[in-house]
């Protein structure tokens, strides 16, 4: 289960990407940026982080701690933006935080290479999780101390139509804007490497820490059990036909 954690504190919004996540403090001292329910993307942008960063680190790839926060919606009268205001009272409950790194920097390939190994183990995961979000306008990876890869609100994206969700177990991935093509990417070894790192089990935990209230009332299932079940089918079915998608990455190099 993750962390929980009070938010006491907006320090102020993050505009870089379209949901206006924010800094905020919490009561274990800690700063995270937050991903509200109420921004445009909802919870599905929340599950699809949970998942992913729990499968990425299943693969030993760095990703900030996540937490649960509780967001009080009088936090929203102190804040000058009316649009804060608006999406911190829409996101009253539990949110997600993302530890927060102090003094990161934006990921520039030019002036911080990555070798073929670890860009085939990131282009991989990418490529498992069907990361659309991974490109030269928007790397969604920092330099601190190493390699950090953030934003994963846009994997998975099977989840918005469940009647057709089955074709994500096939679905080739383009990965020609990936900011990481220039670093040669070994997408072979890390096949060899991190397929057999994803278990059922890892599966089955990176789902289970998705807390409960955001998976009530999906629609087309009758319990939040059942919407697990699904997501643990769906991953577990695009690992199993890898070999759909998998060679189509290689092609493209």
């Amino acid at each position: 289960m993750l962390a929980h954690v009070n938010a006491t504190r907006y320090v102020t919004p993050l505009r870089e990407g379209g949901s206006l996540p924010g800094l905020m403090e919490a009561d274990d001292l800690g700063t995270y940026v937050v991903k509200f329910r109420g921004a445009g993307q909802g919870r599905s942008a929340l599950i699809a982080e949970v998942i992913s960063a729990g499968i990425a680190r299943g693969l030993d790839l760095p990703v900030p701690d996540l937490v649960t926060v509780e967001v009080d919606p009088a936090l929203a009268s102190g804040e000058p933006d009316q649009e804060v205001q608006d999406l911190l009272r829409a996101s009253a409950g539990l949110n997600l935080g993302v530890d927060f790194l102090p003094g990161a920097l934006d990921f520039d390939p030019k002036a911080f290479p990555v070798d073929s190994a670890l860009a085939g183990r990131d282009v991989w995961f990418d490529a498992f999780v069907a990361n659309v979000d991974r490109s030269h306008r928007n790397p969604n990876l920092l330099q601190w101390r190493g390699l950090w890869l953030i934003d994963h609100g846009a994997c998975l994206s099977f989840h918005h139509r469940w009647n057709a969700a089955s074709d994500f177990d096939t679905r080739p991935y383009d990965w020609s804007d990936h900011v990481l093509v220039g670093s040669r990417p070994d997408v072979a070894g890390a096949d060899n490497e991190l397929a057999q790192l994803v278990t059922a089990d890892l599966i089955s935990a990176s789902v289970d820490d998705v807390p409960e209230e955001w998976l009530v009332d999906e629609p087309g299932f009758s319990s939040t059990d059942e919407v697990r079940a699904a997501y643990i089918e769906r991953i577990s079915g695009r690992l199993a036909k890898r070999q759909s998608w998998l060679p189509r990455v290689e092609e493209a190099r």
